[in-house]
């Protein structure tokens, strides 16, 4: 079982990138969206957590920042119709604070807003999940407050108000969230990341 790699990055698309180790063997690793947005420049230390996905014509490694993240990617893989594909996709536009949130909470039209989950998908996940969810516990994160979740999550609800969809909402909120509006209060927050989606009339 691989279950990490570090090394220096040198290649990153949307969907994959290579490490090489210091070994000098270099690795092709499958990403979520969400874990681009993360990846540092080209030539830098990185340090991802993987999964391997073993098929019978291929194996997989896929990426994560933390370990919560590949918890929640090897908890999903567990439920009715879901392949390595459609659980990528589910963190590629939910954080997955915000996925694990909206399967434990019972969201069908968050969960509808990722792409290729219709409604009957999303109610086998929470027939499959919603349970088992509350034993998967996010990593806290440097400088992270706690009110920052509470925050974030009003700043996501207000959004989808405004006719985001719920992916758009989280991916804004969070990246808000990162340049500046850790701490703050909610109507900030919400002005931070309404600047990164942009007004909808």
């Amino acid at each position: 079982m691989i279950s990490r790699v570090h090394g220096a990055l040198i290649s990153r698309e949307l969907d994959r990138v290579e490490i090489m180790t210091s070994s000098g063997l270099a690795y092709e690793i499958s990403i979520p969206l969400t874990v681009f947005e993360h990846l540092p420049s080209l030539g830098a230390d990185i340090l991802l957590h993987t999964y391997l996905v073993v098929r019978e014509d291929a194996w997989q490694l896929v990426g994560f920042i933390n370990q919560f993240e590949k918890r929640v990617f090897a908890r999903i893989l567990t439920a009715k119709g879901v392949g390595p594909a459609l659980a990528i996709g589910m963190l590629s536009t939910l954080s997955a604070e915000r996925l694990v949130r909206a399967i434990r909470d019972k969201d069908v039209a968050t969960l509808q807003s990722i792409p290729r989950v219709g409604r009957k998908k999303a109610e086998q996940l929470i027939l499959d999940l919603a349970d088992k969810m509350d034993e998967i516990q996010p990593e806290p994160m440097p400088g992270a407050r706690r009110s920052d979740s509470v925050a974030a999550d009003d700043a996501v609800r207000a959004l989808v108000s405004l006719g985001y969809t719920a992916g758009e909402a989280d991916k804004a909120v969070r990246h808000a969230l990162e340049e500046g509006g850790r701490g703050g209060a909610v109507p900030e927050l919400i002005r931070l990341a309404l600047t990164k989606v942009g007004n909808r009339s």
